[in-house]
């Protein structure tokens, strides 16, 4: 038998369209349209251009593919089918339905060839931004002279809608400042968005814009021409600049009554219109069915296995004579951590309780972030234009610029007045692997960087999220800038790791948990100086579980007993109210409990040991109060703030708002009746 020829580009494109309007018909849900516009892009990225390798999906040198306009996820799911990635033909029947490897949007972690979970418009974008910096900075650390192990690009679709997005305009700007050449975006130009034509509100000069944040434009590429989209993917790869090609498409391109309509975005075409899709593209075939020259065409598992083969072989030449090199890029790359991590990280904690220092928990945070750089050559901090407040940087820190070789260089992010971009970059570099990422903006502005967060939890990715100044101990910023309601709304998001320490001890924790952590963490400081508690080797130990007994009941006083529980900078006031209590006749016991989410998910037999059921208790944090009845019930009592703050200095803010020794007293009092 023999193999049938490769199938013409036409035929390869008319297989995606075929597929994703045949997928959201019998799903019926989801959107045919971008699938169908973008195929002949598809073809001309994927089957000349994309490095990658099907049966392989994480190997580390490939090129990244994003699809930022996710919605368009059948476009993905056909070209990884087609390719010969493990997604059969069954799994696209099942398009959209529980369980299935082809959810509507695209999912990371479900679906093999997935580089990033995108829906949100523009977080993929930005996403891409990250992973276009990771492979920038890993090739300035690792290439030599003589070897080049690091080098691939980094792929995204775009459409209209994440180009409006705010998120865009910093992630771009700032891809053009670092010169991310190995960034290529498509943008898919077909002019229609759910509500109509785009002109109607959105008109920019998309060249103009990009020219101005230092990228390279190919404009007017006749997006269903796939040699034509070939001819700009290859002027593109000479440029010293990251580069937007502007793809003019018809939404649903091949549809005789709904191509360049926004009837063909989100909703299935039809039986009917589908019968006559057919017709018009000449695709004689049934639903779901590819024939073999097709395939054929498409099938790139032999030149992924060549890619990754001769990868291979070059890295093995350089282990040979950069031995040390290749053992750390090996590590990094499995996203492991250094052999002697865990000495390292008793260190850094041990350290912190030996100098005993009162100091704000976002210098505690500093004084982690030295220790941790000492140990992982792969931190990659930042800050969103606060570095100076946050204190996210360190000593050796080097700040990432563009070096001769017009690469990125260094080991700290200057994001700029950039939340959601610094966020969602973070993700991708993440997701990239080879660093430890994170950034520090103010708890407050946490709400510009909440949509990438959000992302980061579904996809349980390793970015670390660092928020300072997180109550009205910011003081005479005013409400402006101080978190009330912030905290536990971060606590509410699934997967989320969320830490509010109490001094240095647990600053040094929460920052190694947040390092070992397999998802994402969200690290939480004060700007004000936090009283040092005193623990032993036990308590120490315990801090790591989210919750633990911080100072015990007096045996002495067996008549009333209260637990207190508190966070962050409220925990000195629970400590200092226990006397006081006593005087009164009542045993306090003190639990500091920095993260909920981790205290959350101990056994119940040490939930119990620390909260032990028929005793009442008292929540004291400077934020909403309604979030502390899971753990105090309608019986118990919370210290919180449930307005808005003032503008004043922090000590006489924490005064008026009730954050007194005597408040917590009567407030015990009360619980117990």
């Amino acid at each position: 038998m023999t193999t049938p020829s490769p199938a013409p580009t036409s035929l390869m494109a008319n297989a995606i369209r075929a597929l994703a309007m045949d997928a959201v018909q019998k799903a019926n849900s989801g959107h045919p349209g971008m699938p169908m516009g973008m195929a002949e892009i598809g073809v001309a990225l994927w089957s000349r251009h994309l490095r990658h390798n099907p049966k392989n999906p994480h190997w580390a040198d490939r090129d990244r593919f994003v699809l930022s306009n996710g919605h368009g996820s059948m476009l993905l799911y056909s070209l990884l089918h087609l390719t010969g990635y493990d997604l059969p033909m069954e799994e696209l029947k099942n398009f959209r339905q529980l369980h299935s490897k082809t959810p509507g949007h695209p999912e990371y972690g479900i679906t093999p060839g997935v580089e990033t979970t995108t829906g949100p418009l523009g977080q993929g974008l930005a996403n891409a931004v990250g992973m276009a910096l990771a492979e920038s900075l890993l090739a300035t650390e690792f290439n030599k002279p003589d070897a080049k192990i690091v080098d691939h690009h980094t792929y995204v679709f775009v459409g209209d809608g994440c180009l409006m997005e705010g998120i865009s305009h910093e992630a771009c700007s700032l891809a053009g400042v670092l010169k991310l050449n190995k960034l290529i975006a498509f943008y898919d130009d077909n002019g229609i968005s759910i509500d109509g034509e785009v002109v109607h509100w959105f008109h920019d000069d998309t060249p103009k814009r990009f020219e101005a944040y230092g990228w390279n434009v190919i404009p007017n590429v006749v997006g269903h021409d796939v040699d034509a989209v070939d001819a700009a993917i290859k002027q593109a790869k000479q440029s010293d600049k990251p580069t937007l090609i502007c793809c003019k498409t018809v939404i649903g391109e091949g549809a005789p009554t709904k191509a360049g309509s926004h009837d063909s975005h989100g909703a299935p075409l039809g039986d009917k219109e589908i019968a006559a899709t057919r017709e018009a593209i000449g695709w004689k075939w049934e639903p779901f069915v590819i024939p073999q020259e097709v395939y054929t065409a498409w099938d790139a598992k032999e030149a992924g296995a060549r890619f990754e083969a001769d990868w291979d072989k070059a890295f093995a030449a350089y282990a040979a004579k950069y031995p040390q090199e290749a053992a750390e890029f090996k590590r990094r790359s499995a996203k492991q951590l250094p052999a002697d991590w865990k000495d390292k990280a008793r260190a850094i904690i041990a350290g912190a309780n030996e100098r005993a220092e009162t100091v704000a928990t976002r210098k505690a945070s500093q004084q982690a972030i030295e220790g941790l750089s000492a140990v992982l050559p792969e931190l990659l901090g930042g800050s969103a234009d606060l570095t100076g407040s946050n204190l996210t940087n360190w000593k050796a820190a080097k700040p990432v610029r563009v070096n001769a070789e017009g690469r990125a260089a260094g080991n700290y992010v200057n994001y700029g007045v950039r939340e959601f971009g610094m966020s969602a970059a973070i993700n991708g570099l993440a997701l990239h692997g080879g660093f430890k990422a994170f950034g520090g903006t103010f708890l407050t502005f946490s709400d510009y960087s909440r949509n990438a967060l959000r992302v980061a939890a579904l996809m349980k990715s390793p970015s670390i999220f660092v928020f300072t100044h997180d109550s009205i101990g910011l003081g005479e910023d005013g409400p402006t800038h101080q978190s009330i309601e912030h905290v536990a709304s971060l606590r509410l998001i699934p997967n989320l790791q969320t830490w509010r320490p109490a001094d240095t001890v647990e600053t040094a924790v929460a920052w190694t948990h947040a390092i070992e952590h397999e998802g994402p963490s969200c690290l939480i400081f004060s700007r004000q100086n936090l009283q040092f508690n005193e623990r032993t080797d036990a308590q120490i130990a315990n801090v790591e579980k989210g919750g633990y007994v911080l100072r015990d009941w007096d045996e002495e006083i067996v008549a009333r007993k209260i637990i207190l529980i508190a966070t962050g900078s409220e925990v000195e006031l629970a400590m200092k109210a226990v006397e006081p209590l006593a005087r009164e006749g009542i045993a306090a016991r003190v639990v500091s409990m920095p993260s909920t989410t981790v205290f959350d998910k101990q056994d119940a037999q040490y939930r119990e040991r620390v909260l032990p059921h028929g005793v009442r208790r008292v929540a004291i944090e400077a934020g909403v109060s309604d979030f502390w009845r899971k753990y105090v019930g309608l019986e118990g009592g919370v210290v919180g703030i449930d307005t808005f703050g003032e503008s004043a200095p922090a000590g006489v803010l924490f005064k008026h708002f009730g954050f007194t020794v005597e408040h917590v007293v009567a407030t015990a009092k009360a619980a117990l009746g």
